[in-house]
């Protein structure tokens, strides 16, 4: 029950940084980043929660979103610099891609 809940905390604390390295795979939506969480760390997470995030991630300059057909489809922007992404991009890169895979 405690290792559950450590899982839990760990996973709600970096949902920023494992976002971010499911977006430099492929593109994704809010659902698919619902998908991705739940299928590789076996929580599922609010759309709230989700959809929070992406915009402060697009409002912070590291995603960029983008209206295809019906659904909002979120991208890594690389190469981006400014004050307030540094911390978060310092935090990625600190986590290796290798070890979320």
């Amino acid at each position: 029950m405690v290792l559950k809940k450590m899982h839990r905390r760990l996973v709600k604390t970096f949902l920023d940084v494992l976002v971010l390295s499911g977006l430099r795979n492929r593109a994704m939506s809010g659902y698919d980043v619902i998908a991705f969480i739940h299928s590789k760390f076996n929580l599922l997470v609010s759309s709230g929660t989700v959809y929070f995030l992406l915009y402060s991630l697009e409002r912070d300059g590291l995603t960029k979103g983008e209206w295809t057909q019906r659904k909002r489809v979120y991208t890594h922007r690389k190469g981006r610099s400014n004050n307030k992404g540094n911390s978060k991009r310092k935090r990625q890169d600190s986590i290796s891609h290798n070890n979320l895979a």
